[in-house]
């Protein structure tokens, strides 16, 4: 075995040899959460704080290595794998788990980047608190990465992005120092805010290591309500009677195209999907309440009865009891996996004004069925936020694998341009990553683009931190490649 190169070895002593991985399998570590890519780590690196951390990005810079920081690798647009070449660092921050500290009267959490999310939420709920963060990677997904992909989740309709959940960070910045703003403060006018700079940032302007997050008093009952309706013009139109008549309890509102939702009766059957086969369109909404379960009904029923009398319902059902709740929930949550059992597909995670949502998908669907006779259309997602998951599948016993190598450049710029034309983003919850880092220039302006550029060059001069993430490298190397 030849002695370890002089890189290794600084890593090793800053967080510990049994901590830096060089042989054995690392694919869970290599390969990213969708089985698109495969990378080459030069090593993996699990430092247990923000200080071994900063050693570590020290000793990447010292020796001209770059980083690809890592939380649960649950991504969906390659941003957390390295690449091909052996030559870069990963660095995992999964040991980074812990609960610093519950603040009741502040009403914050202050957790570790590692800290996987359905642990923070168990940690809120222990407390008496609710985080509402909640997505269908949970139970895997790490807050560093939900913070580094503004991730959002079905409750975003009421609570907002992650973005709007975290007061404070602790970063470890491309110099290999520790910035520690982890205050819990809701007002700090103290100059510019470098939260938000790294919120969203995918790892490439410096790596968060721990955050303080808003805390929300749990709900006194909590109802979901599963409705058939008609057009999606009529799921907009409930959805502003929801707004109107449950306010700040609408808590969760998702739409679910109609083939969507017989993928999941055709692969998970005992599930039993309510109401699809007569209606092209289902919506879930969740209403949290803060007086009563049965005050909670009484504004259910009511907004459903006001729906079905002005034709934007057909049918609904209120679930009776919380199994009744989570077996909907389940249903929605299943739709990716039914796809998944239904074959390769082409996944589009794109938001548009709710008030041009309608209009998209009957353009946008028409678009694709005459572009690509055959093409099976999965159309589900956040409703209540603008944001759909507008997913492509392959014609029926057609050969998926050569209908996304033949066709998914083409099928991303028809949807993309349309969600131009509809003045969209082409990239919701997702983050852009290395998959869509190409598209990017030709649906961002230029003045923007120019100004993220600076930015990456003033925080990460030498292109550390997760290279052709986010900025693909341009002419002169300022998309993260060292020069």
């Amino acid at each position: 075995m030849s002695p370890p190169s002089p890189l290794i070895e600084a890593l090793q002593q800053a967080v510990g040899a049994a901590h830096v991985l060089t042989e054995g399998d690392l694919s869970a570590y290599e390969h990213d959460w969708r089985r698109r890519a495969r990378g080459r780590a030069l090593a993996v690196v699990r430092p247990a704080s923000a200080e071994q951390v900063a050693a570590v990005v020290r000793a990447c810079v010292a020796h001209g290595a770059t980083i690809v920081p890592q939380g649960g690798n649950t991504g969906l647009a390659v941003g957390s794998v390295p690449d091909e070449t052996g030559t870069q660092v990963l660095l995992s921050l999964r040991r980074m788990d812990k609960v610093r500290a519950v603040d009741a009267a502040n009403l914050t959490i202050t957790v570790e980047a590692g800290c996987i999310l359905q642990n923070l939420q168990g940690a809120a709920e222990a407390a008496g608190y609710l985080f509402p963060l909640s997505l269908a990677a949970e139970g895997s997904c790490t807050i560093g990465g939900n913070l580094a992909t503004n991730a959002g989740g079905t409750q975003v309709v009421r609570y907002g992005n992650a973005r709007e959940l975290c007061l404070g960070l602790e970063v470890v910045t491309a110099q290999g120092e520790v910035w520690s703003g982890l205050t819990g403060l809701r007002k700090d006018n103290t100059g510019y805010d470098l939260r938000d700079l790294y919120i969203g940032s995918e790892g490439t302007l410096g790596i968060i290591t721990a955050a303080t997050l808003k805390l929300y008093p749990r709900p006194a009952a909590k109802l979901t309500a599963w409705a058939a309706v008609p057009s999606m013009q009529a799921a907009v139109d409930l959805l502003g009677l929801a707004h109107a008549r449950l306010g700040a309890g609408l808590t969760g509102f998702e739409v679910m195209g109609q083939f969507a939702l017989s993928l999941v009766d055709k692969h998970y059957p005992q599930l039993r999907v309510p109401l699809f086969k007569e209606s092209p369109w289902c919506v879930l909404l969740e209403n949290s309440d803060h007086e009563s379960e049965a005050h909670a009904r009484a504004l259910f029923e009511q907004l459903l009865e006001t729906a079905l009398e002005s034709g934007c319902v057909t049918d609904a059902v209120v679930a009776e009891n919380l199994t009744q709740a989570k077996g909907l929930w389940h249903i929605r949550e299943s739709i990716p996996l039914a796809q998944a059992e239904e074959g390769l597909n082409i996944k589009h995670d794109i938001s548009i004004p709710v008030s041009r949502i309608p209009a998209f998908v009957e353009e946008t669907d028409a678009l694709l069925a005459r572009e690509i006779p055959g093409v099976r259309l999965v159309d589900f997602g956040h409703l209540g936020d603008g944001n759909l998951h507008y997913n492509v599948q392959a014609p029926e016993h057609g050969d998926a694998k050569a209908f996304l190598r033949d066709e998914e450049d083409r099928i991303n710029t028809l949807v993309f341009d349309a969600v131009a034309r509809h003045e969209g983003s082409i990239s919701a919850e997702h983050g852009i990553g290395s998959l869509k880092a190409a598209k990017l220039p030709h649906y961002k302006s230029a003045v923007a683009l120019g100004l993220m550029r600076r930015l990456k060059q003033a925080l990460d001069p030498q292109g550390v931190m997760n290279p052709g993430r986010v900025l693909a490298a341009d002419s002169t190397g300022t998309g993260g490649s060292p020069r």
